[in-house]
């Protein structure tokens, strides 16, 4: 295995390169999981007969490997990060490609366990190797052009899904083969066609808990609560509410992707600018706001065109989190990037274990009591936002750091 350090990476072919390898990744792993994504609520309620409730219990099972994320920490004592997250995206993959094999309640979740390890081990290595191979000054933008990338692959395979579904007679089977396949093949060709590349700092192998994080911490436990709330209900809503067919749901998911492909970019460029503080504040003022039109499509009876702009509108500040990432780079100590991931991970799926089944129950008395909660979640997120400084660095992680007792000399 070729071991290359981060610093000779340059002298290697373009394609070659970490950020190559990066962008590779970002675009391999959508094509399975977001063609998972899109035909799931079609494929539960028609082939598995699933109410709410179930739908709840499925995104308490998919949650518990990113609970479970920072055993990436003891995996990492014997395995190369950038080897994990390939065998990760291949596990990804395969689960994907026979999800239809198992067309019973307990056969779907069995087989979302398997794809969940894959995909938050994936997107655990994924983060940490993006935050320590970008450098710091371009991880915004780089961090918006990775989201296009994996956008613009969604997009391909969404466009397939629309124009041959009812044109060629499809199945889940026949599309889940292909999506998961494809996904499987990219990440073996990665996993051989690529060298090992040695970041500078190496990585701590144990579990990392700082103080001084307690604030991204916080943030990441908010964002985990409130973006299942929109994962589990928001699709679920359009199958279930306006009678939405496979290729309408991916028409609607399209129109998100082109309308991401665009904004993504300019979003990475935006927090660069902006500085991650403001940019975070305009996404929770955003979401509030978004998550009150859902409940709003409930107490005023409105159409099917608010509910598939309100999604759209959801995403492009969804994308805006990229902010959260770019805020722990900038004060993390840079030996903490692989376990503090793999921390964050943790945090962020805390209240993904017990919200979906649980709200589920909730869902089926009022749906827009579990909106108004995710605008409420939302509140306070805006409210943790407004303590990271305009300028964060080790030393300088809150506002609260500019009162602190100077260190003795």
């Amino acid at each position: 295995m070729q071991i290359i350090p981060l610093a000779h990476a340059k002298d290697l072919p373009v394609w070659r390169r970490p950020v190559s390898l990066l962008f590779l990744m970002a675009a391999a792993m959508p094509i399975a999981f977001a063609t998972w994504s899109a035909l799931l609520n079609n494929f539960v309620i028609e082939v598995a007969q699933f109410d709410g409730s179930d739908i709840g219990w499925l995104h308490t099972v998919r949650e518990i490997p990113g609970f479970l994320a920072i055993g990436v920490i003891a995996v990492l004592m014997f395995m190369r990060e950038q080897v994990l997250g390939m065998v990760a995206l291949i596990l990804l993959g395969v689960a994907t490609a026979i999800t239809a094999w198992f067309p019973t309640l307990g056969g779907i979740l069995t087989i979302t366990m398997l794809s969940s390890i894959g995909f938050h081990y994936y997107e655990t290595v994924n983060q940490s190797l993006q935050l320590q191979w970008l450098p710091k000054d371009r991880a915004p933008q780089m961090l918006g052009w990775l989201l296009a990338a994996g956008s613009g692959a969604t997009l391909v395979a969404y466009l397939c899904i629309i124009v041959t579904w009812e044109a060629l007679g499809l199945t889940y089977n026949t599309v889940y083969l292909l999506s998961g396949g494809f996904t499987a093949a990219v990440a073996l060709f990665a996993l051989l066609a690529y060298p090992q590349f040695e970041a500078p700092d190496p990585q701590i192998k144990k579990m990392v808990l700082r103080r001084r994080y307690w604030l991204y911490y916080a943030l990441q436990f908010m964002s985990g609560a409130r973006r299942q709330i929109f994962v589990v209900f928001a699709g679920f809503m359009m199958v279930e509410k306006f009678g939405f067919r496979v290729h309408e749901v991916t028409a609607l998911f399209t129109i998100n992707l082109v309308v991401n492909m665009i904004a993504a970019p300019l979003l990475g460029r935006a927090v660069a600018r902006w500085g991650e503080r403001k940019a975070l504040c305009v996404e929770y003022l955003g979401l509030i706001c978004v998550f009150l039109g859902y409940g709003g499509i409930y107490w005023f009876g409105w159409g099917v065109m608010v509910a598939a702009a309100l999604y759209v509108m959801d995403h492009v500040f969804f994308a805006m989190a990229l902010a959260l990432k770019t805020y722990f780079q900038k004060i993390a100590d840079p030996r903490d990037i692989a376990p503090t991931a793999a921390v964050a991970f943790t945090i962020n799926h805390i209240a993904a274990v017990f919200l979906p089944a649980s709200l589920g129950y909730l869902w089926l008395v009022s749906p827009s009591s579990v909106f108004v909660l995710a605008a409420g979640m939302a509140g306070v997120s805006f409210c943790l936002a407004l303590l990271i400084p305009r300028h964060p660095e080790p030393g300088n992680e809150t506002i609260f750091a500019r009162f602190a007792p100077a260190p003795a000399a």
